[in-house]
């Protein structure tokens, strides 16, 4: 589970989302949704439980998971950390698909929910786990198991994405006001530049792996996006390893006097003035 994580970070994810099939001894049936939180009531627990024990199937599964024991709900605390500052729109990716499912599909709701399942603990995005049904109910269980069902639940659920995207979208229509334009600054200033480009991106960790401190500039049509600032050459060192670890291996320090970007060899004249 681990690595799932992992590939949606590598590759700069906007979403992630975690399908799966669900199992249970009675003759439950429906569809499900689920973003990370504490559980609300010991089924959420138990369904949490359930898929967070496969990690034992992995090896140097204490390493990865941090010592993480599924069986204890104490360790769900430390998942819920990781994953607090996205979960506004988790919750919203989580709405949009339930909503698909049962309107579309007239699946049974089984509503949105939170849990701990710790394959949405290392994501750096809004991140939601689907469950699709009960393999265990005979009904369900045939159409889940049949290329219809797979497909109609497939293509309910990248619908659902697309609408998520058009809701996030419509949201950032406007500059939030805690976004930062290098126009006023004053002094010399180190930063590490992260990425660049023609596409405008709001100024939030899950667009840049994680990291916060971001500020960026406008130069002709295109944006530079920075992390940090700092007039510490030491420091700013730090920060470039951070941003380096965090996967913007390209990053690099650049010099800023009173809000310009001046060369790093002006910076160094100056320091040594």
């Amino acid at each position: 589970m681990f690595d799932r994580a992992q590939i949606a970070n590598d590759a700069n994810a906007d979403l992630f989302i975690s399908i799966h099939c669900d199992a249970h001894n009675s003759n439950a049936y429906g569809a499900g949704t689920f973003v990370l939180g504490l559980h609300a009531n010991e089924r959420n627990f138990q369904i949490a439980k359930k898929e967070n024990s496969v990690i034992f199937l992995e090896e140097d599964y204490s390493q990865k998971y941090d010592g993480f024991d599924p069986s204890n709900p104490e360790s769900v605390i430390s998942l819920v950390l990781m994953q607090e500052e996205y979960l506004d729109q988790s919750i919203i990716a989580a709405n949009t698909i339930q909503e698909s499912f049962t309107k579309n599909l007239k699946r049974r709701n089984r509503t949105v929910k939170q849990a701990g399942f710790i394959v949405l603990k290392y994501t750096y995005m809004p991140s939601v786990l689907v469950e699709t049904g009960f393999l265990t109910n005979k009904e369900e269980g045939k159409y889940l198991n049949s290329k219809k069902g797979q497909a109609e639940m497939a293509l309910t659920i990248a619908n659902a994405i697309i609408d998520y995207k058009n809701k996030v979208t419509n949201s950032f229509t406007q500059l939030s006001t805690d976004l930062k334009i290098d126009e006023n600054l004053e002094n010399i200033y180190l930063k590490v530049q992260i990425a660049s480009g023609t596409r405008f991106l709001d100024l939030k960790p899950y667009n840049f792996k994680g990291l916060k401190q971001l500020t960026y500039s406008k130069f002709g049509k295109n944006y530079k996006y920075f992390f940090e600032n700092t007039q510490s050459l030491k420091k700013a060192n730090e920060f470039l390893e951070k941003a380096k670890k965090a996967g913007f291996k390209d990053a690099l320090l650049v010099a800023f006097k009173n809000g310009k970007q001046i060369s790093m060899n002006e910076f160094f004249l100056s320091n040594r003035n």
